[in-house]
């Protein structure tokens, strides 16, 4: 199996790794508008082209998977290329610059035949597996609310993550999709109902917002808090770490463990981890993308579950600028 890349910088490297421990895969092209960051992508992973545009690399042809690491105003133009190419896509998180552009993605796909995967990595963690699986057990009983994080604290993003124009919005769409996501599979992936949002930007001076609380109301009953933020003084847990209640006992990611009335199961994970976000957990993404591929097998998380996710997302940001609960259909 031959995979390119697009984009060159810190996630694309992730990516490309999880790619060589793969077996019978090969590192074959990198589309990268900075001939520099190309030329040391290509030259770290011996990948033997590099190419401007992604219309550049279906050109030549001979590519039967791309990954796409660039800003988010080019997922939706990358992936449609590739995806009516036949070529199958492995897209980064936020799938798009906003829900159309998701649908869209998803239409591609869906017409062509290719596979689009998104990349919510956090579907592949060991620990959320294992609290999913007490969930799909019953251990918990009806899951009545979640809590969860995507903030970073004493820390945030600069370049485009940081300009409207190119991201489309910031540490909501940034970093609360991977909170959002996880609790979303948590659940068995209900539909939104609706969304309530409060977003802001009170720590830094970008153009997008570095604070959120977002409430939503899920088909069955369930209702998720999510706070999303860059550069937060204090966070309450690591990135995708969420908590469930139950009505029979309450679980959590990191530390994980659920607890009832009379007993605490503690599957033994070390907390803190030394790698919050390990390359295994990458490898494993990489390695399920790639058995779809080969068994013909849709994703999942798919275009399906990345467009609901930015469906919500854009009704947080309506939310935001009308102050009022917005109805997802």
């Amino acid at each position: 199996m031959k995979i390119a890349f697009a984009g060159a910088g810190y996630i694309i490297n992730i990516h490309a790794q999880a790619a060589k421990v793969q077996r019978n895969v090969e590192l074959v092209g990198v589309v990268e508008k900075h001939p520099d960051k190309a030329k040391a992508l290509a030259q770290k992973f011996s990948i033997k082209h590099q190419f401007e545009t992604v219309e550049q690399m279906l050109e030549l042809g001979g590519v039967d998977a791309l990954v796409i690491g660039t800003p988010n105003y080019l997922h939706a133009s990358q992936s449609i290329a590739a995806l009516r190419a036949g070529v199958h896509v492995m897209v980064e998180k936020p799938m798009a610059m906003n829900a159309l552009e998701a649908y869209q993605m998803l239409e591609a796909s869906q017409k062509s035949g290719a596979l689009l995967m998104v990349a919510h990595c956090w579907r592949f963690d060991p620990e959320v597996l294992w609290l999913q699986k007490q969930v799909v057990l019953g251990r918990l009983g009806k899951i009545i609310r979640t809590k969860g994080y995507g903030v970073h604290a004493l820390w945030g993003p600069s370049g485009w993550f940081t300009e409207k124009k190119y991201a489309g919005g910031g540490a909501m769409a940034d970093m609360g999709i991977h909170a959002l996501d996880t609790a979303r599979f948590l659940l068995g992936d209900p539909q939104p109902k609706s969304v309530y949002a409060r977003i802001g930007t009170y720590y830094t001076n970008y153009d997008v917002d570095d604070t959120g609380i977002l409430i939503v109301n899920w088909d069955g009953g369930a209702v998720s808090y999510i706070e999303s933020g860059w550069l937060q003084p204090h966070t309450d847990g690591p990135e995708a770490a969420t908590q469930l209640y139950g009505d029979k006992a309450f679980g959590q990611l990191f530390p994980t463990y659920i607890q009832d009335q009379s007993l605490k199961d503690d599957p033994g994970y070390n907390f803190p981890r030394v790698e919050h976000c390990p390359q295994s957990l990458y490898n494993d993404q990489m390695t399920y993308f790639i058995q779809c591929i080969r068994e013909h097998r849709t994703p999942s998380p798919g275009g399906i579950e990345g467009w609901i996710n930015m469906k919500v997302i854009d009704a947080a940001y309506e939310s935001k600028n009308t102050g009022k609960v917005i109805m997802v259909e």
